[in-house]
C-alpha cells in the first residue's frame, strides 16, 4: 500500500509547476527565499553570496551524471558532515534514494525541452512519521560563482545541493543543519529505525568475542540493506575536527559503504592464521582526508591480496576519502556507530515480519495532576505516573521487542535561541494481565526494562520480554518540559498498542442501573507447590483461571509440570465487595480440563499485603475439603482508585 504523502506548507509541486510553464516563467519559492535569512541566523556571511540557478553556474546541468554514487558529494562551507554522510548512505540503494527524489527523470533538465523546465524540484522526508514533500526552486547560493555548501564532484550535476536545499527548507534554514546527528538523517530519508551502539561502553575493541558478534550483525544488516554510519567523539571542545595520527577526523561523521570478510592470499593467511579478515569501508564526506594505517589505500597489506579479490572488493588508491580498515582496528579507532534498519513489515515476504504499531503523543503540563502529562523521568517518583502510558501484549511465551522512541525535531526553532533536544527515555513495567487504567502506584509493579536517558532526538531499546501485559511510559528528564513524540513498537505478533488515557472506570448511565465499582482488588500470584504426584503417570499442564463476578482472567502456566513459578497479576474494580474471588488451579486436558482446586479472597482492605501462602481446596467456599496444593499469592484491596 502506498503511503500518504503530506505537502510541506500547503505547496503541491505538480500544480505550482503547470502554473509556472502556464505563465512561462522560472518558479520562485516564497517559503524559503533567495536571501540571508535562509542562508545564517547566527553566523556570518563566508563573503559575498549570490543566488544563481545551475544553468547561470555551468552549462548543461543534470540532476545526476552518469548515474547516483556515494562519492558523488563533497561537504562544503557548513558543518553538516553528518547529512553529507546520510546521502552517501542514501546513494547505495535505489530503491531508498528513488523515493526521496521521486520522479528524478521527470524533474531534470532536458535540453531538447527548455520551455518544459520551470525552476522547481521536490524531495520527500519522512518528517515525524508521516512522507512529506518539500518543494523548492533551483537557487542555490554561491561566491565567486561556486556552490558553497553540499556540491557534487562533477561540476554540473546537483542533485546533492538541491536535496541539501530541501532539507535546509525543512529545518527552517542552512544553519539550522550545522551539527547533527547522521542517524536522524538517514531515519528523515527512509523511516527507519535507527540504533546507536556505544563502541567503548560495550569494551569492543578488547572483547573478541563480542567484537565478533558485532561484526556479523553489522554485516548481516548491512546486506539487509541497513544504513550505517560512524564518528569518533571528541571528548574536549578543541579536539572537535582534530586529526588522529592515523588521519581520522574526531567528531566527524563517516559513511559505511561496505561490511565484508576478505580471502586472504596464502602469504596473508600465514600470517595472520586466519582464513577470512573482516574488513569495513567507509567514506568522508569531505572527499579526502582518509586512515593511513593497516590497510590504507595503498599500505603493504594490499599487496598480498590477488587481484581478483581487490576488484570484487572495489579497491581505489585515489584520495577520495573511501578507505577499508580492519574491524578490529575500526572498534579500537571509533566510539560510535548508528545502525538504521527499514524493518520488514510486508506479509509478502520471506524474510523475517515485524509486526509495527505506531502511536503519536505530547508531553504536556497541566497544574492538574491527574490531568498533567509531564511527569519527568523515573527519579521524580511522586510524578513520575502523570506521563503518558501505553499498554500492549506480548502474545507469545518469550518476544523480541524493538521500541523507538522519537521527538520531534527542534532544528526548526534554533532561529529562535531554541533548538536543542530535549534529554529524553522510557520505562518498561509489567503489569496485571487485565489492566486497563492507568497506573497509579509503582510499588507492586515489576520494572522489567528501560532505555538510556540522553538528548538525542530518538532513543532505541532492543530487549526479549515474556508473555504477559505491559506499560511503557515515555518521558522527557526533566518535569514540567513539553513536546511531542512519537513511539514505534515493533514484535513478531500484534502487540494491540494503545493508549491509557482513563484513571479509573467512567460513571455513565448503566452505572445507574448496573451499579458503580465500589472497591479495587489487585491479586499477584506467585507460585504453586505442593501438587500430589503418584495419581499421574506424567507431569500436569496447569493454569489458572481467576473469577470476579462475570469477569474471568486466564494464566498459562508450562506444560507437564507439578509446579510453577506464575508471577502473574490481575485486578479487578468490584461492585459487589461482599462476593469474594476465587482463583481456580486447572490441569488441561485432551478430552476435558480437570479442576485440581482452588483459593477463595474476601478482598477487604484490612487483609494483610504481605506473600501468603494458602492451601487449595476442593470447590464449596473456603471451608471447602483441602486440596493438595497450596498457592503463594499477595492480595492488595482499597477503597481508593488512586492507589493502585
Amino acid at each position: 500500500m502506498l503511503a500518504v504523502v503530506k505537502p510541506f506548507k500547503g505547496q503541491k509541486y505538480h500544480e505550482i509547476k503547470q502554473e509556472c510553464l502556464k505563465q512561462h516563467r522560472l518558479f520562485e519559492d516564497p517559503e524559503f527565499l533567495a536571501g540571508d535569512e535562509s542562508l545564517f541566523f547566527s553566523r556570518r556571511l563566508p563573503g559575498p553570496v549570490e543566488w544563481k540557478r545551475p544553468q547561470d553556474i555551468c552549462a548543461n546541468p543534470h540532476l545526476f551524471v552518469g548515474g547516483i554514487s556515494s562519492h558523488d558529494l563533497y561537504q562544503g562551507k557548513l558543518g553538516n558532515c553528518w547529512f553529507v554522510a546520510a546521502c552517501s548512505c542514501l546513494a547505495l540503494q535505489e530503491g531508498l534514494w528513488k523515493k526521496v527524489i521521486p520522479e528524478a527523470k521527470e524533474q531534470d533538465w532536458d535540453s531538447r525541452k527548455p520551455e518544459k523546465y520551470a525552476g522547481i524540484f521536490h524531495f520527500r522526508f519522512w518528517h515525524f512519521g508521516d512522507w512529506t514533500d518539500v518543494v523548492i526552486d533551483d537557487r542555490l547560493p554561491t561566491i565567486n560563482g561556486e556552490l558553497i555548501f553540499c556540491h557534487s564532484n562533477v561540476p554540473n550535476e546537483f542533485w546533492s545541493a538541491l536535496l541539501e536545499k530541501a532539507y535546509a527548507k525543512l529545518a527552517g534554514c542552512y544553519e539550522a543543519l550545522d551539527g547533527g546527528n547522521t542517524a536522524d538523517a538517514i531515519t528523515d530519508f527512509t523511516g527507519a529505525v535507527s540504533e546507536s551502539i556505544d563502541l567503548r561502553k560495550g569494551n569492543y575493541g578488547k572483547l573478541l568475542l563480542e567484537q565478533t558478534k558485532l561484526f556479523e550483525d553489522l554485516l548481516k544488516a548491512h546486506s539487509r540493506g541497513a544504513l550505517i554510519s560512524c564518528s569518533i567523539s571528541a571528548d574536549l571542545a578543541n579536539e572537535r575536527l582534530a586529526t588522529t595520527e592515523q588521519g581520522l577526523v574526531k567528531g566527524h561523521a563517516y559513511s559505511v559503504t561496505a561490511v565484508r570478510k576478505l580471502r586472504l592470499g596464502e602469504q596473508l593467511l600465514g600470517f595472520f592464521k586466519a582464513e577470512k579478515l573482516f574488513m569495513i569501508r567507509m567514506r568522508n564526506p569531505w572527499g579526502r582526508r582518509e586512515w593511513n594505517g593497516p590497510w590504507s589505500d595503498s599500505s603493504e597489506e594490499w599487496q598480498r591480496v590477488s587481484e581478483e579479490e581487490k576488484d570484487n572488493l572495489g579497491l581505489s588508491v585515489t584520495d577520495d576519502g573511501e578507505f577499508w580498515m580492519a574491524f578490529d582496528d575500526w572498534c579500537n579507532n571509533f566510539t560510535d556507530v548508528d545502525i538504521c534498519r527499514n524493518l520488514n513489515t510486508s506479509i509478502f515476504s520471506i524474510r523475517k515480519t515485524w509486526e509495527k504499531a505506531t502511536v503519536r503523543g505530547a508531553w504536556l503540563h497541566d497544574d492538574d495532576p491527574l490531568a498533567n502529562r509531564a511527569g519527568g523521568c523515573f527519579n521524580n517518583r511522586a510524578t513520575f505516573l502523570q506521563n503518558p502510558q501505553y499498554v500492549f501484549n506480548v502474545n507469545k511465551e518469550e518476544d523480541k521487542v524493538l521500541i523507538s522512541l522519537q521527538q520531534r525535531d527542534q532544528r526548526p526553532y534554533r532561529k529562535d535561541g531554541r533548538g536543542d533536544n530535549f534529554i529524553i527515555g522510557f520505562e518498561i513495567f509489567k503489569v496485571e494481565l487485565n489492566r486497563e487504567y492507568r497506573l497509579h502506584q509503582l510499588h507492586t509493579q515489576e520494572r522489567v526494562a528501560g532505555s538510556t536517558y540522553i538528548d538525542s532526538r530518538t532513543v532505541f531499546l532492543r530487549t526479549v520480554l515474556k508473555r504477559g501485559r505491559y506499560i511503557i511510559i515515555p518521558t522527557l528528564f526533566r518535569p514540567g518540559d513539553i513536546s511531542e513524540f512519537l513511539l514505534r513498537l515493533f514484535t513478531d505478533v500484534p502487540s494491540e498498542l494503545r493508549e491509557l488515557t482513563l484513571d479509573k472506570p467512567e460513571a455513565g448511565c448503566a452505572s445507574f442501573l448496573c451499579g458503580y465499582p465500589r472497591r479495587i482488588t489487585q491479586i499477584n500470584i506467585h507460585s504453586l507447590e505442593g501438587l500430589n504426584r503418584e495419581n499421574s503417570a506424567r507431569r500436569a499442564s496447569l493454569y489458572l483461571l481467576i473469577k470476579c463476578g462475570r469477569e474471568r482472567v486466564h494464566c498459562r502456566v508450562q506444560k507437564e509440570s507439578f509446579g510453577a513459578v506464575f508471577d502473574a497479576q490481575a485486578i479487578f474494580y468490584r461492585k459487589n465487595p461482599k462476593q469474594p474471588i476465587l482463583v481456580q488451579v486447572w490441569n488441561r486436558s485432551l478430552l476435558c480440563d480437570q479442576f485440581v482446586g482452588q483459593v477463595t479472597l474476601p478482598g477487604e482492605p484490612s487483609d494483610s499485603r504481605e506473600l501468603r501462602t494458602l492451601q487449595l481446596r476442593e470447590k464449596g467456599g473456603p471451608d471447602a475439603p483441602p486440596a493438595n496444593g497450596h498457592l503463594s499469592l499477595r492480595v492488595a484491596s482499597t477503597d481508593d482508585f488512586m492507589e493502585l
